[in-house]
């Protein structure tokens, strides 16, 4: 059985590496919220997803799909989970500054160019 726990690595290049967890959490009546959690040079950055209103289009998980997906309700998913994602987030954030310390981003920020990188891949991969 898989270990949803353990920590996974993302190296990025040869002098950065990224170890990253995903997590799905509730706090004190808090809305759910899928949290990706990144590490590195002894510094957290979480990347966080907190669910929207109702009608708000802003969905994470919670029984609705597969843990650790998020979905913004315009027909966009991303999950967590996978490795090209994260890549995505993490080189999305870094672009904007993002990731120089310890922090808390706001991931439906990042996730409309996230969302199209990822679709950009998928079909440059499909291409012959």
């Amino acid at each position: 059985m898989r270990n949803d726990r353990r920590l996974r690595r993302l190296v990025v290049d040869e002098r950065t590496t990224y170890l990253w967890s995903v997590r799905h959490k509730h706090r004190d009546g808090d809305v759910c919220r899928e949290v990706l959690n990144l590490y590195r040079d002894g510094a957290r950055t979480r990347i966080v997803f907190r669910e929207g209103e109702p009608g708000s289009g802003r969905v994470v998980a919670e029984g609705y799909f597969f843990s650790g997906c998020v979905a913004d309700g315009r027909g966009d998913l991303l999950n967590l989970r996978e490795p090209g994602v994260v890549r995505a987030l993490v080189d999305e954030a870094e672009t904007r500054g993002l990731l120089s310390g310890g922090a808390e981003l706001d991931g439906w920020e990042l996730f409309p160019a996230v969302a199209e990188a990822v679709d950009l891949r998928r079909a440059a991969a499909a291409t012959p």
